[in-house]
């Protein structure tokens, strides 16, 4: 990820729709999870500026290890409560095989090349016990990509399909598998598709605050695809994926 994003991600991930939203889509997959399940280790690759993995720690209750490639957002991470955190490749992991519950990976696949997603992916696997699991959320779609996917250095987004095929080539089982952000594409398709190429506007982030109006708006939306998902729904189609999969009883071999 371009590193310049990691300030934008910090001044905005408490309080903007997107990522408020993208907590509440979280919660439908965690809660369940948490629920039935014993999950007391925990981590999560990519993490950026520790943010959602405090949530985490401090919703569930359980201690969050953190990693990020980034100097200064695996600094950020370190300083918040219920996190430890290292800067690390998610290729080179310093961590024992099977040595968390659950492991997360927050719009991380993206930022991969073809190949590299899936050592990335079979190195996440690799850290779950027997029996443990793995949520990912990742960009979606080409026909979504736009000025801030440049911005932030997004080399390719997913389809569910090839997402699928990657997860199982991890060795992983898949247990849901859904789009999101489904509601907002007809005016998401306006802008990338329409406005940004007439206005030919340099790569930049979108992370910028909408008026109060907008931002209500928006992330009712959100809110009513996460209750969706709750019920056991998924969407078509939409910008983002979302992967729940366990690791098997047998471990993974290589890719």
């Amino acid at each position: 990820m371009n590193p310049l994003e990691i300030a934008n991600i910090a001044r905005a991930e408490e309080r903007l729709w997107w990522f408020r939203g993208m907590r509440e889509m979280a919660f439908a997959f965690l809660d369940p999870l948490f629920q039935r399940d014993r999950i007391e280790r925990v981590f999560e690759g990519g993490s950026g500026t520790g943010y959602f993995a405090a949530v985490v720690a401090a919703r569930y209750g359980v201690p969050v290890v953190a990693a990020d490639l980034d100097a200064h957002g695996a600094r950020m991470a370190a300083r918040r409560q219920g996190v430890a955190a290292v800067q690390a490749n998610l290729l080179s992991l310093p961590f024992p095989n099977a040595g968390f519950d659950l492991v997360l990976l927050m719009d991380v696949l993206a930022h991969f090349g073809e190949g590299d997603d899936l050592r990335a992916l079979h190195q996440a696997a690799l850290l779950l016990r027997p029996g443990g699991h793995l949520l990912l959320r990742t960009a979606a779609l080409k026909i979504f990509r736009s000025r801030h996917s440049e911005f932030v250095w997004e080399r390719q987004r997913f389809s569910a399909r090839r997402l699928q095929r990657l997860a199982c080539d991890a060795g992983l089982r898949v247990e849901r598998l859904t789009y999101s952000n489904c509601l907002l594409s007809p005016l998401a398709l306006l802008r990338f598709r329409v406005w940004e190429p007439l206005a030919r506007a340099a790569p930049a982030s979108g992370l910028r605050p909408l008026p109060g109006p907008l931002e209500t708006l928006f992330y009712a939306a959100l809110r009513a695809e996460a209750a969706w998902i709750r019920w056991g729904r998924t969407f078509p189609f939409g910008q983002s994926l979302w992967l729940l999969a366990q690791q098997p009883a047998a471990p993974p071999s290589p890719p």
